[in-house]
């Protein structure tokens, strides 16, 4: 009997102890899952992801300047007077141009660094989702240092991804300017970096054509106030059926409209537009186009005939 009794204390005992391991075990799985999910739930949300594509498209399509400081070096002529100089007179054109090819390159990379850190980061969001939505306590818990791992190695991507936001500073390894050009004066540490501009896109609501002209809006997602410099083409679409021959000018303009004349009633025509081009371009590779069709019949003319262009 007593045999008996010491063998059911002990039964006891070990199915308490198991309870108690299975407990903290428990307690293991869920923190350590919280832990996961807040991960999933802040720095690889579906908003965050969003964000980061979209900055990605954007990026895409900006246009990639040379920017230098300093812009202005104060030179002396053979009279020891002083005068303003732009840098750029002063930097040498074989090395200039060596250095927007640097330029061009390095947009490139970083262009396509972004992308394959978005499809990595995309990959290891849908790994970390599996552990955590289909794996039981001791399967989640045997997997949990390879998860560590994959978490640190995201957290590393994710602030690569946030530095490729901003275009990064380029080293220059030879001398830009001679220092014959100087005449005695110390030449200042050029510094050259990338820097970005926004792409111009047609607003399709006030952009529309009439019978023999077309009116053209564009603008900037952050709305620029100074106007610079773009070029606005277009070309008359023909069926490959056709015999014509299709035409189109180039139109160089310093505003966020254009009024296009002579066009040819009821015919299609497409618009693009671009920023012009200038000597510290280094990187362009959309543009946004748009295609519009003139009107031909008298109802069309007689309802636009309140909105003829301003010439």
């Amino acid at each position: 009997m007593a045999m008996i009794l010491n063998e059911f204390k002990t039964s006891l005992e070990s199915t308490a102890h198991s309870e108690e391991r299975d407990n903290v075990s428990w307690e293991r799985y869920l923190e350590r899952r919280s832990l996961v999910l807040q991960f999933l739930h802040s720095n690889l949300s579906l908003h965050h992801f969003q964000h980061y594509q979209n900055k990605l498209e954007l990026l895409k399509k900006c246009y990639f300047y040379l920017e230098i400081e300093p812009k202005h070096m104060n030179l002396r002529d053979q009279n020891h007077m002083r005068h303003r100089t732009d840098i750029l007179q002063l930097i040498d054109p074989c090395q200039f141009q060596r250095m927007k090819k640097v330029g061009k390159n390095q947009t490139e990379i970083q262009l396509s660094l972004f992308t394959e850190l978005l499809e990595q980061l995309e990959r290891g969001r849908e790994e970390l989702s599996c552990y955590v939505e289909t794996c039981d306590m001791i399967t989640f818990l045997s997997q949990w240092d390879l998860i560590m791992q994959r978490l640190s190695k995201l957290s590393k991507f994710m602030e690569t991804l946030l530095s490729l936001q901003v275009p990064g500073k380029l080293y220059v390894k030879h001398h830009l300017v001679s220092y014959a050009d100087l005449r005695g004066t110390r030449l200042p540490n050029i510094r050259l970096s990338l820097c970005t501009k926004m792409p111009l896109i047609f607003d399709r609501k006030e952009s529309f054509a009439d019978k023999d002209w077309a009116k053209l809006k564009w603008f900037t997602e952050n709305q620029e106030s100074h106007l610079e410099q773009c070029e606005l083409r277009f070309k008359l679409l023909t069926n490959e059926s056709q015999t014509e021959v299709g035409y189109g000018r180039i139109q160089e303009v310093t505003s966020n409209t254009c009024v296009v004349q002579n066009l040819q009633p009821g015919r299609s025509y497409e618009f693009t537009i671009r920023r012009s081009d200038t000597h510290t371009l280094v990187f362009k590779k959309w543009h946004d186009s748009i295609i519009l069709k003139t009107k031909t019949n008298a109802v069309e003319d007689a309802d636009s005939s309140a909105c003829a262009p301003e010439v």
